[in-house]
Formats: C-alpha cells, structure tokens, sequence
C-alpha cells in the first residue's frame, strides 16, 4: 500500500510539473536559456530592397545604433531569403529582415526551434510586371516569368497565382516556365527581351516599368484582404532571444524609431532610403522609381500573424511543400509589445501563433 501511494504521489508531481510547464501559453518548448544581458555584438541581416525600407532607414539615420549603444551592429545584405534563412540556421546572423516565406521556412527546417517572428516591417511592395502585349494569366502560356530565388517570398507569390489561374509551371507549349535571378539581373534580362515577366519586389518591379517599359498585370495587395499583406518581417534566432532580450528590445526600437520617420518625414525617409541603396549598390534610384516604390509599400511593426496561416498553405499550392508547415509557437511579441506600450501606441495581435 505504501509503495502504491508512493508511485500515485509520483505520478501526481510529474504531472503538476508538466501542467506548469505548459502554463502562460509560453512560445515552444525550446530549453530555456539564462538572460545573459546586452550582447556584444549583433549581426543583422537584410536586403538593399524599398521594402526593407525601415532598415535602410534604421541604419542610414543611426536608429539602430543610438538604441544598441555599446553593443556592435554588424550587418549584411543579401538578394533573397532563401540564402538568409541558412545564415540564421548556421548563426552566423542572429536578427534578419527578411520575406515571410523563407521566414516560415527557417521556422519549419528547425522543427519551430531555431527562430521567432518578433515584429512587422512592410507590407506590400510586389508587383508582377509585364511586356507589352500580355494583358491576361492565359497570356503568360509558353513565357518565362522570373522571381529573385527558388522559394522565396515572391517565389511562391507567383506559382500561387499561377496556380489559381489554372496554368501549370513547366517547359511545355501550354506551360509557364518560372526561372530565378537576382533583381538587378532580372532587369538585365527583361530589357533584352530573355524573359517575358517578373514577380518583383519594389524597386524592381518600379524599374521593370520605368526603365524597361513594362506594365504592371498583378498588385500583389489586390490579392489580399485590405491589401495588407507582410513582405518583410523580422526574425530573431531564438538561443539570441532568450540570452539577449535587451538587445533585441533594442533593435525593435530602432526599428519603430525609422518606422515613425517615414511616417511623418516621407521625403527625408526616400532620401535615406537612397542614400542606403547607392552605398550597397553603387547606384541611387531616380526620384520617379522611389516614389512609385514608396507608394506601393506601408511600413509597419505589425507582422500581420493572422496571415501566416494562409501564407503557409500558399507554399503547398504554390509546390514548394507538400504538406503546410506549422506556424504554431512561431511567434513571440513579447518584446515588440513593450516597445509600443512605453511609445503609447498599440500593441500587435499573435492571432494565437505565439501558442504551440
């Protein structure tokens, strides 16, 4: 009898135990990692895109690196997500804006471990642009239609679409064939008549039009509820989370600090915004491709976490998966939602992705 009532109470610890463990609807069960203060060093990854405008400005007026202090902010820039989401894996970045499908990706290859959604930064900015003469999906049979990598965010954008208008991906007569390069070299390729279209992000798809005389056939935003849609959000490697909280406070608020810039400073935000792009690329944009760039896109510390859901069956429809991965404990704005609360602004709903 007493050894019975010594294994009931056992089992009876081991499930208070468990019931704790689960309690405050806490982000995955990754192991927790002791708080070990400001970081020395950050590394922080983006693209030299008008939709990571809010880092090109975070970076240019200094935003980050007032909020950091001591701590060092080491970035680099990368073309698409794809290449980002295996330096965050590898860690050799530990914050990355970057698109929301190689940010779900980098979730999924890590069994919802290595990343967590923290904040918003774009929505909008994709367009899917044109030759002359294509005014129509069935129009884009037998074409080549170019994304900036295989799986990234307007990667699966199109082969979405594709789908939902019934043409298949594929070499044939009937087919779109879908090809990948990089935006500068998609430009390139356009105004040599080598490919037929492009799904690109601004300003790319602002210069496909203005600089190589295409049209714009699709604005991803009218594919989406209220045209909102997040392009570019930001990620943090978890172990940097959990070791390091002030430090990403600090980087969010950096962000915010660009983000209300642009809104209420619009033309010194292009202006920086420029100046970030010709340093990264050697070449500032005309005025005429940066303003259509600017009004395509809506800076935002909202991640939207009520369209990852939809993002996430879009990769199986779009044949980069073939079963949708979770975005269930993607999420963690704890962080982000104390930034805003001490700026008095509101704060961001998990839409239930901060639970597993």
């Amino acid at each position: 009898m007493r050894r019975a009532l010594a294994l009931i109470a056992g089992v009876s610890a081991l499930a208070l135990l468990s019931a704790c463990s689960r309690a405050g609807g806490d982000t995955p069960s990754t192991p927790a990692v002791a708080d070990q203060g400001p970081a020395a060093e950050i590394h922080l990854g983006y693209f030299p895109n008008v939709t990571h405008a809010a880092a090109l400005i975070g970076l240019d007026k200094g935003f980050f690196a007032k909020e950091l202090g001591s701590t060092k902010l080491t970035t680099q820039q990368y073309n698409a997500g794809p290449d980002e989401v295996g330096a965050l894996l590898g860690k050799s970045l530990d914050a990355a804006f970057i698109g929301s499908g190689p940010a779900i990706n980098a979730f999924s290859k890590s069994d919802g471990q290595g990343v967590r959604l923290v904040a918003g930064a774009t929505s909008g900015g994709a367009q899917l642009v044109v030759r002359a003469g294509i005014t129509s999906a069935a129009d884009l049979k037998g074409k080549t239609v170019a994304t900036p990598q295989l799986a990234n965010t307007q990667d699966i954008a199109l082969k979405k679409w594709l789908a939902a208008n019934n043409l298949k991906v594929g070499d044939g007569a009937g087919d779109v064939k879908v090809t990948n390069a990089d935006n500068a070299t998609t430009l390139d390729l356009f105004k040599k008549g080598n490919i037929d279209a492009a799904w690109a992000p601004a300003p790319w798809s602002s210069r496909l039009v203005i600089e190589g005389g295409a049209k714009v056939l699709v604005d991803e935003r009218s594919l989406w509820p209220n045209g909102k849609f997040p392009t570019t959000v930001l990620v943090v490697r978890t172990e940097f989370l959990q070791q390091h909280p002030a430090t990403v406070q600090a980087l969010l608020k950096g962000e915010l600090d660009a983000v209300d810039y642009a809104e209420q400073n619009k033309a010194d935000a292009e202006t920086a915004v420029n100046n970030q792009l010709k340093k990264l690329t050697g070449k500032a944009l005309a005025q005429n491709v940066i303003d259509d760039s600017w009004g395509q896109i809506l800076l935002t510390t909202d991640p939207l976490a009520a369209q990852f859901p939809q993002l996430a069956k879009d990769q199986v429809t779009a044949g980069v998966v073939k079963s949708a991965p979770s975005v269930q404990g993607f999420a963690d704005f704890t962080v982000l939602n104390k930034v805003l609360q001490a700026a008095g602004k509101p704060t961001v709903d998990a839409a239930g992705l901060d639970h597993k």
